[in-house]
């Protein structure tokens, strides 16, 4: 069947499939108007770092990682700073370096990405799962102090989003058993806590260079330590156990010959990851005022809207603003959180979660027995939690669409797609 509109002709059926996908396309962006959540900013100096590094010939472990390692620790005041190639890998190493093994108990929040608690694991220990403060959405101290007992040997706490944890608390509580504390600081590069940077507070501090986080490497991470001989621990541990780090075995000096002294794992940063972590260091701090311009944006116009915005950074800290996360109670909000979710991904704005509770995940709850009800506060917060892009290349304009999209979202409660008759 023909049908005439204007001066063009259609057949019935050809019709029908255009005026659907035109429809389509109005209500579901492009993949190029879609704006990725943790999209990292780019400049072209990290372009010609890498490319440098590239032409040289030298890819693997070498004078760029050693380089990264020493700005990393002078930027954040650390005595002691070995480049690897995840914040996993930081956190692995570090449990070891404290003596963490089987037998032992480790006690973190149920908040966290699993790559916390996995590390614990993979140390050969029993991970403990203390509950939040619900304001703060750290690891309490006072939960912490409930579940410490002879077999606990270290503690890891999380800077959730960049809030720095009550360390003061944690570190008196470590002091008076006798325990490590192990920070993860994989949101947390430009956190402060009454005057000192995150991760350099405990015993050791692991950091994030992952594509999403404050400063990228694409892979990579960091940590800190206090004490020299941890640091060689961990060098060797993080090469094969080899007794002389790799680059130096082709470095001009000549060819040297190394020993493998424990059973060590392939954990090492690259220099193409480490040229690139050198640039962005450069500027760490510009992009950390931009994202607390982006943060502040959200809490002054999100303000009205009937959900739960972060609470505001204690006195005497650095908060990083990594995550801005917003909690979506169905019964205040008129909307669940997954249809939340769902509704801002079909307006072309990519959100996150963090975290659903350690305790709901089924291989936990399978090994160790974990529910859900055994952390209140973080089950909560897992099933209602919901994070707004927040990334230094987020134009003005960018920040714009997303308060208008969580507004449209929150006022219309659900996005509804009519029937299309064929």
């Amino acid at each position: 069947m023909l049908l005439t509109l204007g001066n063009v002709t259609y057949r019935r059926k050809a019709l029908r499939g255009q005026l659907l996908n035109q429809f389509l396309h109005t209500l579901m962006p492009s993949k190029q108007d879609f704006l990725v959540f943790g999209a990292p900013r780019i400049e072209q100096d990290d372009i010609d770092a890498v490319e440098s590094v590239m032409r040289s010939g030298w890819l693997g472990t070498g004078p760029k990682v050693a380089q990264f390692e020493q700005a990393f620790a002078k930027n954040r005041g650390a005595s002691h700073a070995m480049a690897l190639n995840s914040c996993t890998a930081a956190l692995h190493l570090s449990l070891l370096a404290s003596g963490v093994g089987p037998g032992d108990e480790v006690i973190t929040t149920p908040l966290t990405f699993c790559a916390t608690v996995n590390a614990i694991i993979h140390a050969g220990a029993t991970p403990v799962l203390a509950d939040i403060d619900p304001e703060t959405l750290n690891i309490d101290p006072e939960q912490v102090r409930l579940k410490i007992t002879p077999r606990t040997r270290a503690i890891v706490p999380v800077h959730f989003a960049g809030r720095p944890c009550e360390m003061d608390a944690l570190m008196a509580l470590a002091n008076e058993h006798g325990l490590k504390v192990i920070e993860d600081c994989a949101h947390a590069i430009e956190t402060e806590y009454h005057g000192r940077s995150a991760g350099t507070i405990g015993d050791f501090g692991c950091f994030s260079f992952y594509v999403t986080k404050n400063i990228v490497t694409g892979e990579g991470g960091m940590v800190f330590s206090r004490k020299a001989e941890d640091a060689a621990r961990i060098k060797i541990l993080g090469l094969h156990g080899m007794s002389k780090d790799a680059w130096k075995r082709f470095s001009d000096e000549g060819y040297k010959h190394y020993y493998v002294v424990a059973a060590g794992f392939k954990y090492n940063m690259m220099d193409l990851q480490a040229a690139l972590g050198l640039k962005q260091l450069e500027r760490v701090e510009k992009y950390w005022q931009r994202r607390k311009a982006i943060w502040a944006r959200y809490m002054e116009e999100l303000a009205d809207l009937p959900l739960a915005l972060p609470a505001p950074a204690a006195p005497d800290t650095r908060h990083a603003h990594h995550l801005f996360t917003v909690h979506i109670d169905a019964n205040r909000s008129g909307i669940s959180r997954d249809a939340f979710l769902d509704a801002m991904t079909a307006r072309g704005i990519g959100v996150g979660v963090h975290y659903l509770s350690l305790n709901e995940h089924p291989y936990y709850q399978e090994t160790y027995g974990w529910q859900p009800e055994d952390t209140p506060h973080a089950y909560r917060v897992g099933q209602q939690t919901v994070s707004l892009p927040m990334s230094a290349k987020l134009s003005d304009a960018d920040v714009t669409r997303v308060i208008a999209a969580v507004r449209e979202v929150l006022e219309v409660q659900h996005a509804r797609i009519p029937a299309v008759a064929c």
